[in-house]
């Protein structure tokens, strides 16, 4: 799961980024206005944490930005301003939360896991996927109640293949989801092959049906037979 963190505190970005790190998600900033425009632009993300007051900008235009480029992506609001109408106008535009500055570590991580839960696992904290049953908050994988031992990549891809279902899915975007924006910065997305490659394995070797596919000179796809 791939973080957007628009924060011009950079102690407190880093603290963020640390702390999220640790409950796998793969972390991506913007310190001022400009950059967080240039990142909703290129990349793609499953929750960005928006600062209102930046540098050289107002946070609340990127989130009419989002909008206005029908962005998906779930968006909470960390701000030290604790106005109503702050809030009031952030969430009536299209942020999911709002969360005033200091908080919990913890809290900002229940925060972004409920987010993402709802908008791309219908609200649930178990997953059945035919035989397979996933667990987002344990992070396991098991195959008719047999555990299945993942890497943190791999079951990053299973989730992501999962949440886009029967939708093709490229190389490139694969390699941007798990490396974020060091993936431009590669001579080649070898290693998206690889950890595709032990995913299937682990998955064949328990005996579950071969849902990922290769499309041939297009990508990957995760099909629901």
């Amino acid at each position: 799961m791939k973080i957007l963190i628009i924060e011009d505190e950079n102690e407190l970005a880093e603290s963020i980024s640390e702390y999220l790190s640790e409950e796998n998600y793969l972390c991506e900033f913007a310190r001022t206005y400009s950059q967080a425009l240039e990142k909703i632009e290129s990349f793609n993300y499953d929750c960005i944490l928006l600062d209102i007051m930046l540098p050289d900008g107002n946070g609340i235009n990127i989130l009419q930005e989002l909008k206005k480029r029908d962005k998906q992506e779930g968006v909470i609001i960390i701000s030290a301003k604790n106005a109503l109408d702050d809030k009031i106008n952030g969430l009536q535009i299209g942020a999911d939360d709002y969360l005033t500055k200091p908080f919990h570590l913890s809290e900002l991580a229940a925060r972004i896991y409920s987010i993402i839960r709802r908008k791309q696992f219908r609200n649930t904290n178990i997953i059945q996927q035919n035989e397979l049953q996933i667990d987002l908050l344990g992070k396991t994988v098991k195959f008719k109640n047999h555990p299945i031992e993942l890497t943190k990549k791999e079951f990053n891809l299973l989730l992501y293949f999962i949440g886009n279902n029967n939708r093709i899915i490229s190389k490139s975007t694969l390699a941007e989801h798990l490396s974020g924006d060091f993936a431009d910065m590669l001579d080649n997305h070898d290693f998206v092959y690889a950890h595709i490659k032990n995913l299937k394995k682990k998955l064949n070797e328990v005996g579950c049906k071969n849902y990922l596919k290769t499309v041939y000179g297009t990508g990957y796809k995760w099909e629901d037979e």
